[in-house]
C-alpha cells in the first residue's frame, strides 16, 4: 500500500458522476475515485489538458464502500461511503458499516472537497486515511488515441506543510501544475514526478463529526515557476468551501429564473428538465471573446460550431441567450482569408477550437479547425429563427456582414463545382474525412457497404442550404435589402427544384443519402433524410413518404429512429454513426413531423425517447445510444464513450416540448397549433416563456384524448394566437 505505483482498479460501473464549471470539469467513478492509470477518461480537466489523473482514498489500506451518490444541478456532488471491516491500533476490530463518510464537492475556478467522517461505534476509532493523488497531464486527444512521438516532462513536485504542487513543462514551454491545499496537514507526503500519497493519522471519536477540505487548483505558469497558491493548514478552506457551495446555488437559481418553467402533473419528467437546464447551465461557459455552449463532456467540451448552433436552435424556447451570444462567438471567429491546411475560408463558421498543449504546438489543426460543411448555412438558420423568436433587429443589424459572407461562403467555397450544391472534400491531413454531422470516417457508405468517394453532397446540408436562402432573404428584407432577398428567395426556388430531381429516388419513394464526387445518388436507407423535413424543402406528399419509411422496422429501433438501416451492408448498432440512436436527429426529425403535420409520428417518437431515457442516469439522454431493437432488449443498450451530458442530446427535450405544443414564433408574435400533449402527461405549465421582448406564461392540459391551450398571462406588444 505504501507503495505509490498501487495496482489498477478494475472499473466496472456503466456510468460516471460529472461536475463542469466554466474552464472546469471533473469525471468520476460514481463512488467519486479517479483509479490511476485509468483509460476512460476520468479526471479533472482544465483547457483540454488533464491535471487531475488520479485520486483515490483509503482507510487503513482498504478502499471505502459505496453507498449512494449524486450530482446536484450539475455542480454539487454528494457521495454516501462507509468502511468495509477494519483492524486498529491493538487489533481492534471495527465492524464494517459503522463509520460513515460523506464527500461533499464544488467546483469555481477550483475543485472544493470536504469530506466528513462520522464513527458510530460505542469506541473511539484510530484511523489512517491515504489520498493517492496522480496528475499525467495529459492532452485530450492524447486520452482519445492520438500518439505523440514527443512530450514534455514532469518537473520535481512543490511542497508546503499543507499543500502539493505536481508540475509539468509541456513541448509548448507552459508549466502545468495541479496544485492540492488541505486544512489539515497531512502527516506524511511522499511523492513522484507525477503523484503524491498523503496520509492523514484520524482520532474518530463516537457520534463526533471530523472534517477535512482541500482543493484543487490547475496553475498555468507561463513563466515556468513554482506555484503561486500558499495554502496554510486550517487557512479557511472549510469557509470557501461553504461561501463557494452557497454561491454556485444562488448561481444555479439564477439562470433557471431567466429560463422558461417547464411545470407538468409527472414528476419524473419534471425533474428531467430540470436536470436538463442545469446541465446546459455547465456547458453554457465563458471564453475571453464571448460565451458559447460547449459540445459535451469528456471529449468535447469545447467550442464546436454545429453543436453551438443545432444546440442553440433547439433551445430557443427555453433561453434565446444561449443563440445569441453563441452566434456572437463564432462570428467573431468567422474565417477571413483562405488557409488549406485548417480548410479555413471567407465566411465559413468554425467546427472545432481547442486551447491545449497539442493545440500550442500545432500538433492539431483545431486553433480553430474549419471542417464543417454544415456549420455556415446552421449559421444563418439561427440567426433567422432567433429573430423569429426575439425580434431582436439590433443583433440582426450586428451580424449582418457575418450574415452575408456566410452566404458568400456556402455559394463560392462551399459549391466546388457550380452544380448548386454544397460538398467537401475531406482530404486536409489530420482534418475529418466526413463533414456532416455524421462525421466519423466510416459514416457514408454506399448500399453495398463501400465509402463514398469525395466530393460528397449530403442530403440534409442542401436542406439547410436551402432553409438558409429563405432565413437570409426574410433578414436582409428587414433590413431593406429588396433585391438581394428577392435574388436569394429565386435561389432558393431553383435549389429545391434540383433537390427533388436529383435526391429523390422515385421507385422507393425517398430521399437518398449523399451525392458522391462522380455525382452519383448514394440510395442508402440513411436518418438524414428526414433532418430534410424541418426545412420545408419537400412538398407534403413526398414528407409523408419520407416520414413513414423513416418507422419501418429497420430504421425505428422501438426507442427512436437509428440513424442507418439494419438492412444495409454497413449495418452495426453498436457503432457510433451506422445504426446508432442519436437524440437530437430524433429531436429534429420531431420538428419536421410537426411541421407537416405528422402527429401520430411525432407522438410515437417522443414516447419512445422519453421511455428511453428512463433508463439512464438523471433521466439524462445521452449523446447516442446502440440501435438494437426493443423487444430484444430490457431497455436501451448504452454506448461506452458516449458524452453525457452533451448540449445537443439537452436540447432535444425543448425541441421535442416545442413540436409537441406547436409553438411557432414569426414576425407578429407566437402561434399555438394543434399542441399535443402525450399520455403521461396530463397538465404542462409554461412561465416565463420570452417572445418579442416580453414573457408568456401558457397553460395545456389534456382531456378525453385532446390538448387544450389557456393563456395565462402575457406582458409585451406581441400577438399569442391559440389554434385547436
Amino acid at each position: 500500500m505504501h507503495d505509490l505505483r498501487i495496482a489498477p482498479r478494475e472499473i466496472e460501473e456503466s456510468a460516471f458522476e460529472v461536475l463542469k464549471e466554466g474552464d472546469l470539469f471533473l469525471t468520476t467513478l460514481p463512488d467519486g475515485e479517479i483509479p490511476a492509470g485509468n483509460m476512460a477518461g476520468l479526471g479533472l480537466y482544465y483547457r483540454d489538458t488533464r491535471f487531475l489523473s488520479c485520486l483515490e482514498h483509503f482507510l487503513n489500506d482498504t478502499r471505502p464502500v459505496l453507498l449512494s451518490s449524486t450530482t446536484r444541478g450539475s455542480h454539487f456532488s454528494q457521495i454516501e461511503l462507509s468502511n468495509g471491516e477494519l483492524i486498529t491500533r491493538g487489533d481492534r476490530l471495527v465492524p464494517l458499516q459503522s463509520i460513515h463518510l460523506r464527500l461533499l464537492r464544488v467546483m469555481r475556478q477550483a475543485l472544493f472537497q470536504r469530506l466528513r467522517l462520522v464513527n458510530y461505534n460505542m469506541f473511539e476509532v484510530d484511523l489512517t486515511l491515504r489520498v493517492l493523488i496522480g496528475s499525467d497531464f495529459r492532452d485530450i486527444f492524447e486520452i482519445r488515441g492520438h500518439d505523440r512521438p514527443r512530450r514534455g516532462r514532469c518537473l520535481e513536485p512543490v511542497t508546503t506543510m499543507g499543500s502539493i504542487t505536481l508540475r509539468y513543462r509541456g513541448l509548448d514551454e507552459i508549466v502545468r501544475g495541479c496544485h492540492v491545499a488541505f486544512d489539515v496537514a497531512p502527516v506524511e507526503m511522499r511523492t513522484d514526478p507525477d503523484r503524491a500519497l498523503c496520509t492523514f493519522k484520524l482520532v474518530l471519536p463516537p457520534q463526533r463529526k471530523v472534517h477535512l477540505t482541500w482543493l484543487v487548483k490547475p496553475v498555468l505558469e507561463p513563466d515556468g515557476g513554482p506555484s503561486a497558491a500558499r495554502n496554510r493548514p486550517g487557512s479557511g478552506l472549510q469557509a470557501t468551501f461553504v461561501s463557494t457551495a452557497v454561491g454556485q446555488a444562488d448561481e444555479y437559481r439564477a439562470w433557471a429564473s431567466r429560463c422558461t418553467q417547464f411545470t407538468a402533473d409527472n414528476e419524473i419528467f419534471n425533474r428531467s428538465v430540470a436536470r436538463s437546464v442545469t446541465d446546459l447551465r455547465a456547458l453554457y461557459t465563458v471564453y475571453p471573446d464571448g460565451r458559447i455552449v460547449e459540445a459535451g463532456i469528456p471529449w468535447y467540451a469545447a467550442p464546436f460550431g454545429r453543436d453551438a448552433l443545432i444546440t442553440s436552435w433547439q433551445t430557443l424556447c427555453l433561453n434565446p441567450d444561449i443563440a445569441r451570444d453563441s452566434l456572437r462567438f463564432l462570428s467573431r471567429h468567422q474565417g477571413l482569408t483562405v488557409d488549406e491546411s485548417r480548410e479555413v475560408e471567407p465566411g465559413k463558421i468554425l467546427h472545432e477550437m481547442r486551447r491545449g498543449e497539442m493545440a500550442n504546438c500545432q500538433e492539431i489543426l483545431h486553433t480553430p479547425y474549419y471542417g464543417s460543411i454544415d456549420a455556415t448555412p446552421l449559421f444563418v438558420i439561427v440567426l433567422g429563427e432567433y429573430h423569429a423568436w426575439t425580434g431582436d433587429l439590433l443583433l440582426v443589424k450586428e451580424m449582418r456582414d457575418g450574415l452575408s459572407a456566410a452566404l458568400s461562403w456556402c455559394r463560392k467555397y462551399g459549391d466546388r463545382d457550380g452544380d448548386g450544391y454544397i460538398e467537401y472534400l475531406g482530404q486536409v491531413r489530420g482534418g475529418l474525412t466526413n463533414q456532416g454531422w455524421k462525421d466519423s470516417w466510416d459514416a457514408v457508405v454506399r448500399p453495398d457497404g463501400t465509402l463514398a468517394e469525395p466530393p460528397i453532397a449530403l442530403v440534409e446540408v442542401q436542406a439547410y442550404w436551402y432553409l438558409a436562402l429563405v432565413h437570409g432573404a426574410r433578414l436582409l428584407r428587414l433590413l431593406g435589402e429588396e433585391d438581394t432577398a428577392r435574388n436569394l428567395l429565386s435561389e432558393a426556388q431553383a435549389l429545391q427544384s434540383r433537390f427533388i430531381r436529383d435526391f429523390w429516388i422515385p421507385r422507393r419513394g425517398f430521399l437518398g443519402f449523399a451525392l458522391d464526387g462522380r455525382k452519383n445518388l448514394l440510395e442508402t436507407v440513411a436518418s438524414n433524410m428526414g433532418q430534410c423535413l424541418v426545412t420545408g424543402i419537400l412538398d407534403p406528399e413526398s414528407a409523408v413518404r419520407v416520414a413513414r419509411r423513416l418507422f419501418q422496422p429497420d430504421m425505428f429501433s422501438g426507442w427512436g429512429i437509428r440513424t442507418l438501416s439494419k438492412w444495409e451492408k454497413a449495418y452495426n448498432p453498436m457503432s457510433y454513426h451506422n445504426n446508432s440512436v442519436w437524440p437530437h436527429d430524433n429531436a429534429i426529425i420531431a420538428a419536421g413531423l410537426r411541421r407537416y403535420g405528422l402527429f401520430a409520428e411525432l407522438e410515437q417518437l417522443f414516447d419512445r425517447l422519453y421511455e428511453a431515457s428512463l433508463y439512464f442516469p438523471y433521466y439524462r439522454l445521452p449523446e447516442l445510444f446502440c440501435g438494437f431493437t426493443r423487444r430484444l432488449t430490457g431497455g436501451p443498450v448504452r454506448y461506452p464513450i458516449a458524452c453525457d451530458p452533451q448540449a445537443w442530446a439537452i436540447g432535444s427535450t425543448f425541441m421535442f416540448l416545442q413540436a409537441m405544443l406547436g409553438l411557432t414564433c414569426a414576425e407578429d408574435g407566437l402561434w399555438i397549433d394543434s399542441p399535443l400533449l402525450p399520455a403521461w402527461l396530463g397538465e404542462l405549465t409554461l412561465k416565463n416563456l420570452r417572445v418579442h421582448g416580453g414573457v408568456v406564461d401558457l397553460g395545456f392540459s389534456r382531456k378525453h384524448g385532446r390538448t387544450h391551450c389557456h393563456l395565462l398571462r402575457k406582458e409585451g406588444d406581441f400577438r399569442v394566437l391559440i389554434e385547436a
